[in-house]
């Protein structure tokens, strides 16, 4: 079996490892399931749209990335002022390690209701596959 990890500092010394794991509060949740086709990656992000995310793949590490800034929600034309402002600007930035079976040009994204799915494909040469024992 393969394994998808996120960066963790305490497996891997690279710097990005510490700020994924710093922004925990603000970074949204998946859920990775593992077929024998490919790897499904769904993630919550209610009140977003498929323009607020970028999802990124280079050398096995897939990066999934959002900023939004409540200042430009604005309204043109709007000239009353805030009493209360709770809304703010946020943003996340979640990184994945891709095991190495993955077939990186099939990768495809869909967003529907706030759930953002990634179907990552994963090479049918790595495939497991039933071997027939003859006798001689």
């Amino acid at each position: 079996m393969n394994t998808l990890s996120l960066f963790n500092p305490s497996f891997s010394p690279d710097v990005f490892d510490f700020f994924d794991r710093s922004v925990a509060s603000t970074r949204p949740d998946v859920d990775v399931r593992e077929t024998e086709a490919a790897y499904l990656l769904e993630m919550d992000l209610p009140g977003k749209t498929d323009k607020d995310v970028e999802i990124s793949l280079k050398d096995r590490v897939l990066t999934i990335a959002s900023i939004t800034d409540a200042r430009t929600e604005e309204k043109k034309g709007d000239s009353g002022e805030y009493l209360i402002r709770e809304r703010r600007s946020s943003c996340f930035t979640r990184r994945f390690t891709l095991p190495e079976d993955i077939d990186a040009e099939r990768v495809e994204a869909n967003f529907r209701n706030g759930v953002l799915a990634i179907s990552i494909p994963r090479r049918p040469e790595t495939q497991s596959r039933q071997i027939t024992i003859k006798s001689a």
